[in-house]
């Protein structure tokens, strides 16, 4: 399960922040060089032909559907996440048009709910969306609700949301499901299919480790891909895109929802990152990542008791995260960082570490224990280079 070898890492440095953005694999430099002068150097526009640029999102999507449990042909990527939930939701939208609730989560993600937010306001149709605490979603799915979106791993606490009930649920009330797996998609087994999901998207930068800015992926059920017209009709998912017609005519299933022109490069290296999921088992990937998650937590609370444990301690309702919450959160990360132990923050108060076993060992976990009392004992969050917040926490 441990290929370290395949990534490129800082050395002593304990990484536990793939769950924001993953490490370089190694055979993406190669696969990128490859692409950039052996394809598009020698080939030029060829390329789009003789390297199969165009075939790639289609090609990736089959690549990326057995990690969320998804069938070939059913998934493709490209455009970011933010774009492929307006998409979806669109979609599901239009699938019920008698109906105008859409329902989610208070903490789900900023960027999806903004997505939603939009939509609602471009529609002009009398669209609400309905924010509620997790708990409160179940008993809040009435025949009201067009589209249940939820992320299934939240991403600050880690809190894993139960698929397969919410689906069932939804659709008994005749509602649509549209499910975020950016925390979820090649960190724990996904069923999208015998879920019986309607629409899925995730992002491929963090787990997967297709690099920063990678391309999203998106999934629709198929019955539900030949009949939807997507509200975002991009020249690539037209039938015949190279006729250049002037009016929409949308391609089969999953074609449909291509937007716009790959982007080459960093398909390049999402599908060299693809590789180290070759013969990985995703659910005992998932156990290692709990395993360490509880080994970390430990370690972390022994030393500092007033840290508040957010992530469930079940291992049925969690992703491969540990999180906590502290008044000098965002100082102790900092800190940790200039330690050599990367985790990051998130507001208002949240400690946030990534455990991910294809790089991760007990090892790694005892030696990131082992130098936070440093942090801790010695004071060194309080130090106000520590406090001042960067851009990016």
């Amino acid at each position: 399960m441990l290929r370290r070898d395949a990534f490129d890492l800082p050395e002593g440095v304990i990484y536990l922040d793939g769950n924001s953005l993953g490490p370089l694999p190694r055979g993406a430099k190669a696969a990128v060089a490859r692409a950039m002068q052996a394809e598009w150097g020698a080939m030029l526009i060829r390329g789009w032909n003789e390297a199969g640029w165009m075939d790639q999102p289609d090609r990736l999507g089959d690549r990326i559907a057995p990690l969320i449990g998804a069938a070939p042909g059913t998934v493709t990527v490209g455009e970011t996440l933010s774009i492929r939930v307006f998409q979806g939701l669109a979609a599901a939208l239009s699938l019920r048009p008698g109906r105008k609730v859409i329902l989610t989560e208070a903490g789900n993600f900023p960027s999806d709910l903004y997505m939603a937010q939009g939509l609602i306001d471009a529609l002009g149709q009398g669209h609400v969306l309905r924010a509620l605490p997790a708990t409160e979603i179940p008993a809040a799915l009435t025949d009201e609700v067009a589209v249940l979106m939820l992320t299934e791993v939240d991403y600050r606490s880690g809190a894993r949301h139960d698929m397969a009930a919410l689906t069932a649920q939804a659709h008994g009330v005749g509602a649509l499901t549209l499910w975020d797996l950016a925390h979820s998609a090649g960190a724990l087994p996904v069923a999208l299919t015998r879920c019986n999901a309607d629409f899925a998207a995730g992002c491929t930068y963090k787990y997967l480790n297709g690099g920063p800015g990678a391309p999203a992926f998106f999934y629709a059920r198929p019955d539900h891909s030949e009949i939807t017209r997507p509200i975002l009709a991009g020249w690539l998912g037209h039938a015949a895109p190279f006729d250049f017609a002037p009016d929409y005519a949308p391609g089969p299933g999953r074609a449909r929802f291509r937007i716009g022109t790959p982007p080459v490069l960093q398909m390049a290296a999402l599908d060299a990152a693809l590789d180290i999921f070759d013969g990985v088992d995703i659910a005992a990937l998932h156990a290692r990542a709990i395993a360490l998650a509880d080994r970390l937590a430990t370690g972390f609370e022994a030393v500092c008791p007033d840290l508040r444990r957010l992530t469930p301690m079940d291992p049925a309702r969690r992703g491969s995260q540990i999180a906590f919450a502290h008044p000098n959160g965002y100082a102790m990360v900092q800190a940790l960082i200039a330690q050599g132990v990367i985790g990051d923050f998130r507001a208002p108060d949240i400690l946030r570490f990534g455990l991910t076993p294809l790089y991760l060992d007990a090892g790694d976990i005892d030696t990131a224990i082992e130098r936070f009392p440093q942090v801790i004992e010695g004071r060194l969050w309080d130090d106000p280079a520590y406090r001042s917040r960067n851009k990016v926490t």
